[in-house]
């Protein structure tokens, strides 16, 4: 989705800068998106049971309005961990963002998670409305659940809230630092919430853009199969392109 395509936008910021000062921004903008990842992370915890993902999307944007639609899939394994099927995650997405004021910045939207076929019950496809604020390289962001979170029962109204930055280094053209920390909270199932972190940087390559982050849940309630903790400090390597 829009907020995993985040930190190569933000790389992309600074070289573009110049460009959009001399000529303003299409009406209708429409975007394509590819990575590679050693291992999709959502959230502190690892959706690939630590294998590779190949991941892409597509998005548009209509200047004028702040209005902006898309989708994003990725490669998963977890449903089949759970007693279930299918082996993707398909994201569908669409919000609203502008300026409140000069400094500070706003994004509201929903996001649907659909896992085609995935036969869990509860079933796995799961619906959050979010909100976020920004301010310079600095963000808010709260999402919440209208239906059950990721299979899980009775989970409805579960939250995650969700504080990071993306600081551009002036040690390196295009370079930039990612901060995250976020609390996932699941309604009547306290046992399973825990807090997230990521400490990254994201490189403009020029061609593509590249990432190393180090991710952690602290949690150990989400196992794999063999017994693995999915949240368990790991470094991730992505490389994606825009076009």
């Amino acid at each position: 989705m829009a907020n995993k395509a985040a930190a190569f936008a933000l790389a992309m910021m600074g070289s573009n800068l110049a460009m959009a000062q001399e000529a303003p921004a299409p009406e209708h903008a429409v975007s394509y998106n590819v990575a590679l990842a050693s291992e999709y992370r959502y959230r502190g915890l690892s959706q690939t049971r630590f294998d590779p993902a190949l991941q892409g999307g597509a998005d548009y944007t209509h200047s004028p309005s702040g209005f902006y639609a898309g989708t994003w899939l990725s490669t998963i394994k977890w449903t089949k961990d759970l007693g279930g099927d299918g082996n993707v995650e398909v994201d569908l997405y669409a919000g609203k963002r502008g300026q409140l004021t000069e400094a500070i910045s706003y994004d509201v939207g929903g996001l649907y998670y659909w896992y085609p076929e995935n036969d869990l019950n509860p079933n796995a496809n799961t619906f959050e409305v979010y909100g976020q604020i920004g301010v310079g390289p600095a963000y808010l962001k709260y999402s919440h659940s209208t239906t059950n979170l990721f299979g899980t029962p009775d989970s409805k109204q579960s939250g995650y809230l969700d504080f990071g930055a993306n600081v551009p280094l002036p040690v390196a053209e295009g370079l930039v630092l990612n901060l995250h920390v976020g609390r996932q909270r699941v309604e009547n199932n306290g046992a399973l919430s825990y807090t997230d972190y990521k400490v990254g940087l994201t490189k403009d390559l020029g061609f593509a853009s590249a990432s190393l982050a180090w991710i952690r849940a602290d949690t150990e309630a989400y196992l794999s199969p063999r017994g693995r903790n999915l949240g368990k400090s790991a470094a991730v390597v992505s490389i994606s392109k825009t076009f």
